[in-house]
């Protein structure tokens, strides 16, 4: 396996990389970015590896064309390998307009061949490609030039191990029969919808716990105000308004310039300069529209009482199901879906559908219905079948 160690500058030889690899199974991708001062993460380095070879690509690097890598992105035949792969997605997707396609998420293959909840890349690396990740360049500036051989080294080795990773992970799916499984959870990361943040949409982030009508409409629009003025001027969203403050305009919406200027996180300068001007007029346009157009919150229905020990017993067998059948508890059901099952035995959730539901939703039901108990036998937990 061959690691170039000088980076990807020029868009013929872009070309050429990527062409080299238009015939390969798979890549494996990877990116370092930062948006610690910027709303659209801002892409540093992309690294890019096939069976064979590995590179660097400097996306900062004048007159660089990255449509090249863009088309192997694109290219149905070849499978795109990530680890933890959502953020890179979103920043793919926004450069290249849409999600690349087919994808494998190492970390989502890990959790379907029990490796845990949200596995990490070294953790992987350790067990499936037996080498150690040098963390010292983590936190390095990646926007600086020119890179040092370090910071390129330790980039490779984000593509390099992945390929072991997937190599092994493959073969698991294959000779367990879970390929399928994998399948359902990539086609949310192919949803372009996925890293779609309509402003509208922004103040669901918040999680808000009330219900109410006037609240969630001005929280409605203070969000998606600050969600249009955030990519506008391409700053984190909280540099506009911090989230406490949103959550505080809500609750006590302003009027005018001196109601904001009271607020707890919002200058004089704010409130009497374009921005205050702006959101005050966005509230008040939102309070005086119809009020069928206002955000509603459905309550959570409320669970009957004394279920919370059937919700215990279905955490024993949901940690039973995963253990014997070496999977990530996470991907099967959480507590909320718990809850649900144990108020609904036709409850909208995951673990009740699909093969979720024959591995664990059919015997939650019975358990729910006396038709199986937990015994104790020595320090292990098993399942006994009751005859009715």
């Amino acid at each position: 396996m061959r690691a170039d160690p000088s980076p990807i500058t020029a868009t013929e030889e872009l070309a050429q990389f990527c062409a080299s690899l238009a015939t390969t199974e798979y890549v494996t991708v990877d990116t370092e970015f930062m948006r610690e001062t910027t709303y659209w993460p801002k892409v540093c380095l992309i690294q890019l590896a096939g069976p064979d070879e590995a590179r660097v690509i400097d996306p900062l690097a004048e007159g660089l064309d990255m449509e090249p890598l863009f088309a192997l992105l694109r290219n149905k035949a070849v499978l795109k390998v990530f680890h933890a792969a959502r953020q890179d997605l979103e920043i793919f997707t926004k450069l290249m307009g849409e999600v690349p396609s087919p994808l494998f998420d190492s970390q989502v293959a890990a959790m379907v061949c029990g490796f845990g909840d949200q596995v990490s890349y070294e953790q992987l690396v350790a067990k499936l490609a037996g080498a150690q990740v040098d963390k010292s360049s983590r936190f390095t500036d990646w926007a600086r030039r020119p890179l040092t051989e370090k910071q390129v080294v330790y980039a490779l080795g984000d593509v390099t191990h992945l390929r072991k990773i997937y190599e092994k992970l493959n073969a698991k799916l294959q000779k367990s029969g879970r390929v399928e499984w994998l399948a359902d959870e990539m086609a949310l990361l192919a949803d372009p919808a996925t890293y779609e943040v309509a402003p509208d949409n922004a103040w669901r982030r918040l999680k808000p716990r009330t219900t109410k009508g006037e609240y969630l409409a001005v929280l409605q629009a203070v969000c998606a105000w600050r969600e249009i003025e955030a990519r506008n001027r391409d700053i984190p969203r909280q540099r506009i308004i911090r989230d406490e403050t949103v959550m505080e305009i809500a609750a006590h919406p302003p009027r005018a310039a001196d109601d904001l200027e009271r607020m707890r996180g919002l200058s004089k300068g704010f409130a009497e300069g374009k921005m205050g001007t702006g959101l005050l007029a966005a509230i008040a346009a939102k309070l005086a529209s119809p009020k069928e157009t206002w955000p509603t919150l459905e309550r959570e229905p409320e669970l009957p009482r004394g279920i919370g020990p059937l919700v215990e017993l279905l955490k024993v067998l949901l940690k039973l199901k995963c253990d014997a059948h070496d999977v990530a508890q996470k991907l099967l059901a959480n507590s909320s879906d718990l809850d649900k099952i144990a108020a609904d035995d036709n409850a909208d959730v995951p673990a009740l559908q699909g093969w979720r539901r024959e591995m664990f939703g059919n015997d939650a039901l019975r358990l729910k219905h006396g038709e199986l108990a937990l015994a104790a036998e020595g320090t292990r937990i098993k399942l006994v079948e009751l005859k009715k």
